[in-house]
């Protein structure tokens, strides 16, 4: 039997930890009259050096829990994710009869960048899985095949972003070394690959030079949702803001702690979840 969603539940967003947010900001911003549940599997993260075995496995546990909880849309708001489990998890709603798109946040960036660039020359800054999936190469060159792509992986900078620090010279230096490629290849579009990434984008925009281009998920992945919802009847009736509510598989204090200043809004509660197995088993 067919599942169809209602305009009245919410939109859905999941990523391996608090970076995500800075999706849900866009959409909050963007799309302010829907509902959203937000998941971060902090218990988990981070994603980047995580098997595509792993990461479907993952995707498909809090793709669940999400359906369970109402979800009309989801967005992974992951780019490890996405490029590991996007097609799978598709696939598998098509099959269960379930009418739930599930948005990622690749493909939209990599139309934009593809429109962006001037010169073709293209770069990214992604964790080691993402990279390793080549789901980039592939989106980039199905937007436009006259493009060429650098890509470099940044397995310490989520982790930092993720610990909610100051900046600092380490991170500074980290930074410039990832950014280095980049100057050398002569870009002039820069895709950032990871949904944590634009929380230090004044950095990576001053290491880079004020004539590249950057691009991030969220403005893309607000209106491909925003298209979504309107084509299949989703959109809200509500008239004023809507509502926003978390949850997360690690310390839930934490979360509210980094995740305000990922978010730029408050949190609220944040409720703490067991999905699969868990790390400590």
């Amino acid at each position: 039997m067919t599942v169809y969603p209602t305009p009245n539940q919410p939109v859905a967003v999941f990523d391996s930890g608090v970076g995500g947010l800075t999706v849900l900001h866009e959409l909050l911003v963007a799309l302010p009259a829907e509902d959203y549940f937000y998941f971060g599997d902090t218990e988990r993260f981070p994603y980047g050096d995580r098997s595509s075995a792993e990461l479907v496995e993952f995707s498909d546990e809090i793709a669940n829990y999400l359906l369970d909880s109402g979800a009309k849309l989801i967005v992974i708001a992951c780019n490890s994710a996405t490029a590991a489990a996007l097609e799978h998890l598709r696939g598998r709603l098509a099959t269960e009869g379930r009418e739930v798109d599930v948005i990622g946040v690749i493909e939209p960036e990599s139309v934009i960048a593809a429109a962006r660039t001037r010169s073709g020359r293209i770069g990214l800054l992604a964790t080691n899985a993402t990279v390793a999936s080549g789901a980039y190469e592939r989106a980039v060159m199905t937007a436009d095949p006259h493009t060429r792509l650098t890509s470099v992986a940044c397995p310490d900078l989520a982790p930092i972003i993720q610990a909610g620090g100051a900046i600092d010279e380490q991170l500074v230096s980290v930074v410039r070394s990832y950014c280095e490629p980049l100057r050398d290849a002569d870009v002039d579009t820069v895709i950032l690959g990871c949904t944590h990434y634009p929380l230090v984008r004044p950095l990576l925009q001053r290491m880079l030079g004020p004539d590249v281009a950057i691009v991030t998920s969220g403005d893309a992945v607000a209106r491909r949702v925003e298209h979504a919802l309107s084509v299949r009847g989703l959109r809200s009736a509500n008239r004023g803001e809507g509502s926003y509510r978390f949850a997360c598989s690690g310390s839930a204090d934490q979360f509210k702690s980094v995740g305000e200043r990922f978010l730029q809004l408050p949190l609220g509660e944040v409720e703490r979840v067991k999905i699969g197995k868990g790390e400590s088993e």
